[in-house]
């Protein structure tokens, strides 16, 4: 594969895939350089302040009263558990688990939003060792899973490792990376299916409205970093997920079906509309006027299995949206969060503390902007 020869095109106020070509080349330059802008600075500033990364956040009052001195602690705490957690394989945690990719892949990205690069910064040792693992469990095929837990739904662990190794891609050069990259993005392609949609086997058969998401992510991702992916494969998933969305303004599960809707998978439907470049719309005013009916609550995390999959893409729909959405929505899941912390740092989640703790930091982090595929 080669990377895509985009052109720039000015941003509209709705644009399909096609039109977002030349968006996504002006972003990815304009990240990259942000990026590495960002980097250098929290680089040296991790080693001459022993790692205080927040020492000079983005300018701005609004960021200053989201972005308290505990939230800073909380992020502070979450990290450090995650740093504790992490294998001598360079896997995380313990049990079933514990070479799960997507759970590497979302703490190497908590690590990433916290400012750090490969080797550089508070946990540059970590996130390198978070690559390595990664890089060790590419198969031959494109497919991204490890042996004992590639039974559990392999397309999910593919499509979070992918994006993270999208995000990685360039910030320092690492033998080996772009080629395995290159096949992981081949491998979505290759397997969306006649409907437009993607489900747990890298296999041209069935899809549902989370997985699919999961894809697209990993495909933005991928062209933020340059790599080809085919306009029609974005296009295809775009329409799968907008045939998901009810009357309501919500997303069922499965586009063949009839199906309720659910807070979960509508909060990454929006997500994956709005990296695709629909910014405004139907789709979206209904979509988020369905999100804001399903507020962060403090008993929330307990009564569902899918309370941090659904805040991670919640806190993503709302940044994009901006405004009122923000401002009403970050400091609830914050303060949210923040009651649900455990004392060791971690947050408890079905999967396993690390799963949690690394969405819990990824939300919290979201003010910061350091994570190409979050910024607007």
């Amino acid at each position: 594969m080669t990377p895509a020869r985009l052109r720039v095109t000015p941003r509209s106020s709705r644009c399909s895939f096609h039109e977002q070509k030349g968006l996504f080349a002006e972003r990815t330059a304009t990240n990259s350089r942000r990026w590495f802008l960002r980097s250098s600075v929290l680089g040296a500033l991790a080693d001459s302040t022993a790692g205080r990364l927040f020492a000079q956040p983005p300018a701005g009052d609004q960021f200053g009263r989201l972005f308290t001195p505990s939230t800073r602690q909380a992020i502070k705490d979450g990290l450090a558990y995650l740093a504790s957690q992490q294998n001598q394989d360079s896997s995380f945690g313990t049990g079933s688990y514990s070479h799960n990719v997507a759970v590497g892949g979302l703490c190497g990205m908590a690590f990433l939003a916290n400012g750090s690069t490969p080797g550089r910064g508070r946990y540059g040792r970590h996130l390198r060792r978070c690559v390595d693992f990664i890089l060790q469990n590419c198969q031959p095929s494109g497919l991204i899973a490890h042996g004992e837990s590639a039974s559990r739904g392999p397309m999910y662990g593919h499509g979070f490792a992918t994006l993270f190794l999208a995000e990685v891609y360039g910030m320092p050069p690492i033998s080996g990376l772009r080629n395995k990259l290159a096949k992981a993005v081949e491998l979505i392609v290759n397997t969306q299916n006649s409907a437009g949609g993607w489900r747990y086997e890298p296999r041209r058969n069935e899809a549902d409205i989370s997985v699919t998401v999961c894809q697209v992510m990993a495909l933005r991702a991928a062209r933020n970093a340059g790599l080809h992916v085919p306009n029609e494969t974005i296009d295809r998933a775009i329409d799968y997920i907008k045939r998901c969305q009810n009357s309501d303004g919500g997303f069922m599960y499965l586009a063949t079906r009839t199906g309720e809707s659910d807070f979960p998978r509508s909060a990454a439907a929006i997500v994956a509309m709005y990296s695709a470049g629909i910014y405004t719309g139907d789709e979206i005013d209904h979509g988020l006027a369905y999100l804001m009916q399903h507020p962060p609550k403090l008993n929330e995390m307990g009564q569902t299995n899918y309370f941090f999959y659904g805040h991670y893409y919640a806190v993503q729909a709302m940044w994009h949206a901006g405004g009122k959405h923000w401002r009403t929505w970050y400091p609830a899941i914050r303060d949210v969060l923040l009651a649900q912390q455990q004392d060791d740092g971690s947050w408890r989640a079905m999967i396993n503390p690390e799963y949690g703790t690394a969405m819990a930091c990824l939300v919290l982090q979201m003010p910061s902007n350091y994570l190409p595929i979050f910024q607007r």
